[in-house]
Protein backbone atom coordinates (compact mmCIF):
# COMPACT_ATOMS: atom_id res chain seq x y z
CA UNK A 1 0.00 0.00 0.00
CA UNK A 2 1.40 3.41 -1.03
CA UNK A 3 0.54 5.31 2.16
CA UNK A 4 2.11 2.65 4.37
CA UNK A 5 5.46 2.99 2.58
CA UNK A 6 5.42 6.79 2.82
CA UNK A 7 3.93 7.09 6.27
CA UNK A 8 4.92 4.23 8.57
CA UNK A 9 2.99 3.91 11.80
CA UNK A 10 5.85 5.03 14.05
CA UNK A 11 4.00 7.88 15.71
CA UNK A 12 3.26 5.78 18.77
CA UNK A 13 5.92 5.09 21.36
CA UNK A 14 6.63 1.61 22.68
CA UNK A 15 4.38 2.36 25.64
CA UNK A 16 1.51 3.09 23.27
CA UNK A 17 1.54 6.86 23.79
CA UNK A 18 1.29 9.24 20.87
CA UNK A 19 4.65 10.90 20.11
CA UNK A 20 3.70 14.36 18.78
CA UNK A 21 7.14 15.17 17.33
CA UNK A 22 7.32 11.90 15.41
CA UNK A 23 3.73 12.38 14.25
CA UNK A 24 4.63 15.83 12.89
CA UNK A 25 7.68 14.46 11.05
CA UNK A 26 5.55 11.68 9.57
CA UNK A 27 2.84 14.12 8.47
CA UNK A 28 5.42 16.53 6.96
CA UNK A 29 6.92 13.66 4.99
CA UNK A 30 3.47 12.57 3.80
CA UNK A 31 2.56 16.10 2.63
CA UNK A 32 5.96 16.54 0.96
CA UNK A 33 5.29 13.42 -1.09
CA UNK A 34 1.69 14.26 -1.96
CA UNK A 35 2.14 18.02 -2.52
CA UNK A 36 5.84 18.89 -2.89
CA UNK A 37 6.69 22.48 -1.97
CA UNK A 38 3.20 23.28 -0.65
CA UNK A 39 3.69 22.86 3.10
CA UNK A 40 5.37 26.19 3.89
CA UNK A 41 8.51 24.31 4.90
CA UNK A 42 11.78 24.10 2.99
CA UNK A 43 11.04 23.79 -0.70
CA UNK A 44 8.72 26.82 -0.92
CA UNK A 45 9.79 28.85 -3.94
CA UNK A 46 10.93 31.52 -3.95
CA UNK A 47 12.45 31.80 -0.48
CA UNK A 48 11.92 35.35 0.85
CA UNK A 49 13.24 37.56 3.61
CA UNK A 50 11.20 40.60 4.70
CA UNK A 51 12.69 43.47 6.69
CA UNK A 52 11.52 46.99 7.41
CA UNK A 53 12.68 50.37 8.59
CA UNK A 54 10.54 53.34 9.54
CA UNK A 55 8.90 53.98 6.17
CA UNK A 56 9.63 50.94 3.97
CA UNK A 57 9.51 47.17 3.72
CA UNK A 58 12.28 45.32 1.91
CA UNK A 59 11.64 41.94 0.33
CA UNK A 60 14.54 39.87 -0.94
CA UNK A 61 13.61 36.77 -2.92
CA UNK A 62 15.99 34.11 -4.19
CA UNK A 63 15.22 33.47 -7.86
CA UNK A 64 18.21 31.62 -9.32
CA UNK A 65 17.89 30.82 -12.99
CA UNK A 66 14.93 33.15 -13.58
CA UNK A 67 15.14 35.77 -16.33
CA UNK A 68 13.98 39.31 -15.46
CA UNK A 69 11.45 39.19 -18.31
CA UNK A 70 9.80 36.21 -16.57
CA UNK A 71 9.17 38.03 -13.25
CA UNK A 72 5.96 39.93 -12.48
CA UNK A 73 5.33 41.93 -9.30
CA UNK A 74 1.89 43.10 -8.17
CA UNK A 75 1.02 45.25 -5.15
CA UNK A 76 -2.52 45.79 -3.92
CA UNK A 77 -3.12 47.59 -0.62
CA UNK A 78 -0.95 45.53 1.77
CA UNK A 79 -0.44 42.44 -0.40
CA UNK A 80 2.64 41.69 -2.51
CA UNK A 81 2.54 38.97 -5.17
CA UNK A 82 5.58 37.76 -7.08
CA UNK A 83 4.91 35.46 -10.03
CA UNK A 84 7.10 34.13 -12.76
CA UNK A 85 8.52 31.19 -14.59
CA UNK A 86 11.74 29.24 -14.10
CA UNK A 87 12.89 26.94 -16.86
CA UNK A 88 15.01 23.93 -16.01
CA UNK A 89 16.47 22.40 -19.13
CA UNK A 90 16.35 18.62 -19.33
CA UNK A 91 19.65 16.77 -19.40
CA UNK A 92 18.77 14.85 -22.55
CA UNK A 93 17.92 11.33 -23.61
CA UNK A 94 19.44 8.37 -21.81
CA UNK A 95 20.15 10.34 -18.62
CA UNK A 96 18.67 9.20 -15.34
CA UNK A 97 18.69 11.38 -12.26
CA UNK A 98 20.32 10.26 -9.03
CA UNK A 99 18.64 13.17 -7.22
CA UNK A 100 16.29 15.79 -8.61
CA UNK A 101 15.54 18.73 -6.31
CA UNK A 102 15.39 21.70 -8.71
CA UNK A 103 11.93 22.27 -10.08
CA UNK A 104 10.89 24.39 -13.00
CA UNK A 105 7.66 25.88 -14.21
CA UNK A 106 5.51 28.75 -13.07
CA UNK A 107 5.48 30.00 -9.49
CA UNK A 108 3.49 32.48 -7.44
CA UNK A 109 4.15 33.70 -3.93
CA UNK A 110 2.04 36.23 -2.01
CA UNK A 111 2.81 38.03 1.23
CA UNK A 112 0.46 40.12 3.34
CA UNK A 113 2.25 42.93 5.16
CA UNK A 114 0.96 44.72 8.28
CA UNK A 115 0.72 48.16 6.64
CA UNK A 116 -0.87 49.48 3.45
CA UNK A 117 1.68 50.14 0.70
CA UNK A 118 2.25 52.94 -1.79
CA UNK A 119 2.02 50.87 -4.99
CA UNK A 120 3.06 53.80 -7.21
CA UNK A 121 6.44 54.11 -5.47
CA UNK A 122 7.48 50.42 -5.39
CA UNK A 123 10.96 49.74 -6.80
CA UNK A 124 12.52 46.41 -7.78
CA UNK A 125 15.99 45.30 -8.82
CA UNK A 126 17.47 41.91 -9.72
CA UNK A 127 21.11 40.98 -9.31
CA UNK A 128 22.93 37.66 -8.92
CA UNK A 129 19.68 35.69 -8.65
CA UNK A 130 18.25 37.87 -5.85
CA UNK A 131 15.19 40.04 -6.43
CA UNK A 132 15.05 43.08 -4.12
CA UNK A 133 11.73 44.90 -3.79
CA UNK A 134 11.44 48.19 -1.88
CA UNK A 135 7.86 48.79 -0.71
CA UNK A 136 7.19 52.25 0.76
CA UNK A 137 4.33 52.49 3.23
CA UNK A 138 1.30 54.51 2.19
CA UNK A 139 1.13 57.97 3.73
CA UNK A 140 -1.83 56.93 5.88
CA UNK A 141 0.25 54.09 7.37
CA UNK A 142 3.24 56.23 8.34
CA UNK A 143 3.64 57.44 11.90
CA UNK A 144 3.04 61.16 12.29
CA UNK A 145 4.33 63.51 14.90
CA UNK A 146 1.59 65.69 16.36
CA UNK A 147 2.62 69.07 17.74
CA UNK A 148 0.86 70.20 20.87
CA UNK A 149 -0.25 73.81 20.79
CA UNK A 150 -0.04 75.94 23.88
CA UNK A 151 -3.44 77.21 24.75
Amino acid sequence: MFIRRVWPARSFSRAGWLDPLQLRRDMDRLFDVLWPGETGAPGVFPAMNVTRDGDRYYVRAELPGVQTADIQIAVERNKLTVTGKREIHEEGNGVSYHRRERSGGTFSRSLTLPDELNAAAVEASYKDGVLTIVLPKAEAAKAREIKVKAG
